[in-house]
């Protein structure tokens, strides 16, 4: 049992549980409703490529906004203060606007039905099946997370065993995929969105009101913890000592490049959601649309935090049973009343699903399509390939279960996800946009360039900082150095193999690499496509200056 299940117990009541079942029971008919759409496998993996902008924009923000944003980020908040604003405002805004922008249009045009079947077209099998491999492992482990924190929570909460926890939620998210598809999934995704702030919105205004504010807050933080922990940048010279145990290279090139680059413009659970877009002005809107609510999400997750640490000055140190994880359930047993306290367990689980479900969609589809029907079962009825993405939506979910405990040994999960993101999407950022930019970039450069980044990565974090060979102040600070490692290495090998090895023809390369053109690529303007709402440059630019300036009130 989880330690804190008696020092965190919700009083529930009926009306709780009431408001947790009537969402469950939305949640079972939306997988229902989107049934009756799924007649083919693209049906079913993409949605058919027929969703407008607005829902796939808000899913790509809610398939984000699991348990690596809600648990994740609140334990951030808690341990490292408001540096945490930079995994939103430098670490997921530029990254956004860029996938929107400049990749997009090399994905939706080549009409690929996955991130890892680009690399089949650009580099070939070797690079498309490691890749197949390594994304399939870490969306599994990724899901497990999203379940084991769903799990701590429950127990803390209400009591339920993990298991339970576990199993109960597992099964939800899997009969409403297995139904739906994707669509099911997305629909879901712009529920439990709404369901999510609904939940955290309350809490944060609840919590600043028993610390005094935001002055209040910033005035306690300041006299426990120094005045870096309330700023954004303070401390964060090279050769500084602040919280994080990173400087502001290392935050820039580590976090804003590197592991921001790299998990969202390769994480296919996200890029999933644009490509199901009904044209490729949708699925680019879709991380731009996605990119505004985003960079005001730190207010009600990272803030709930550091309120916590007023509220438990002790939490995640040796002197408590409170781990950092703890933070957002602390806050709900200690300021909500009952019907409120439903909304918010309902938001949490709402969230621990849309996490899940994003991890679990995109596996079935790169498992079916990228390694199943590429290399061993080819050639079937389209029939076939439905009926194994199904089976292979169970096979992740009972996956996922079993790996949920892998995440017990990180007090903070955002530790663990990071370490996960720096071994595996970094490399896969590198490859990619060499490939991208370079015709020249070879089939053995890429694999050999994701396979050198990947080991890179887990020697420096496994050998040179666990086993203290060189010294990183943080388990984050060392997760920017594996991500740079990763792609320096990477790239490094990619340009000393590929003047040795044999390029792929001219014209096999129309619509991969920048300043060619997939066949069929361009669209006439739809009625209404010159709106300023409508066009992603726009957009894409008011996002990065609105970001930017996110920063100012952090900062002074």
């Amino acid at each position: 049992m989880h330690p804190l299940a008696a020092d965190l117990r919700l009083p529930t009541n009926a009306l709780d549980y009431t408001i947790l079942i009537l969402y469950f029971a939305v949640v079972l008919g939306v997988g229902f409703a989107a049934r009756r759409s799924v007649k083919t496998s693209l049906d079913f993996f993409l949605s058919g490529r027929s969703l407008p902008a607005w829902v796939t924009g808000l899913a790509f923000v809610a398939a984000n906004l699991g348990a690596l944003e809600i648990l994740g980020m609140a334990a951030n908040g808690a341990q490292y203060g408001v540096y945490t604003v930079h995994w939103y405002w430098v670490g997921a805004i530029p990254a956004m606007v860029f996938l929107g922008l400049v990749m997009m249009p090399f994905y939706y045009g080549s009409k690929v039905r996955s991130v890892p079947e680009f690399l089949l077209h650009r580099y070939g099998p070797s690079s498309h099946l490691l890749s197949s491999i390594i994304f399939s492992v870490a969306s599994v482990l990724i899901a497990g997370v999203n379940l084991y924190a769903m799990a701590i929570v429950v127990e803390a909460l209400l009591g339920w065993p993990q298991w339970v926890a576990i199993v109960v939620a597992g099964l939800f998210v899997l009969a409403y995929i297995t139904l739906g598809g994707l669509s099911s999934a997305i629909y879901n995704e712009v529920l439990q969105f709404f369901v999510i702030l609904a939940a955290l919105i309350p809490l944060t205004v609840v919590g600043l009101k028993r610390v005094g504010g935001f002055s209040g807050l910033k005035d306690s933080l300041e006299a426990s913890h120094g005045p870096n922990f309330t700023s954004a940048w303070g401390g964060t010279g090279i050769g500084s000592d602040n919280p994080l145990g990173a400087n502001w290279l290392t935050i820039v090139l580590g976090l804003g490049f590197c592991l921001s680059f790299g998990y969202w413009t390769t994480n296919f659970a996200e890029v999933q959601r644009a490509l199901s877009a009904k044209n490729l002005s949708a699925a680019q809107r879709t991380p731009l649309i996605a990119a505004f609510p985003k960079m005001f999400i730190p207010l009600i997750v990272v803030v709930p935090g550091l309120i916590a640490l007023v509220v438990e000055p002790k939490i995640g140190s040796a002197k408590s049973d409170l781990q950092y994880n703890d933070a957002i359930p602390l806050l709900m047993s200690d300021l909500l009343p009952n019907g409120v306290l439903g909304l918010a367990v309902t938001g949490l689980l709402a969230a621990f699903m849309a996490g899940m479900a994003a991890n679990v969609s995109s596996f079935n589809t790169v498992f079916t399509n990228d390694i199943w029907r590429a290399y061993i079962v080819k050639d079937r009825a389209d029939e076939y390939y439905l009926l194994t993405g199904r089976v292979v939506t169970a096979i992740g979910v009972l996956a996922g279960m079993g790996t949920a405990f892998i995440a017990s040994s990180f007090s903070n999960i955002m530790n663990y996800l990071q370490t996960l993101f720096s071994f595996f999407n970094v490399p896969l950022f590198c490859v990619f946009i060499i490939g991208m930019f370079w015709r020249r970039a070879t089939a053995p450069a890429g694999f050999w360039g994701l396979l050198s980044g990947t080991v890179a990565a887990m020697i420096n974090y496994f050998w040179l900082y666990k086993d203290g060979v060189i010294s990183i102040p943080s388990d984050q600070g060392a997760n920017f150095v594996s991500a740079i490692v990763a792609f320096v290495v990477g790239g490094v090998v990619m340009v000393a193999i590929t003047p040795f090895t044999k390029p792929k023809p001219e014209q096999t390369l129309a619509g991969l690499v920048y300043g060619t053109t997939a066949p069929g690529l361009a669209e006439p303007a739809a009625p209404g496509d010159e709106a300023w709402y409508r066009r992603p440059a726009l957009l894409g630019w008011g996002a990065i200056v609105l970001a930017a300036l996110c920063y100012i009130p952090f900062s002074l």
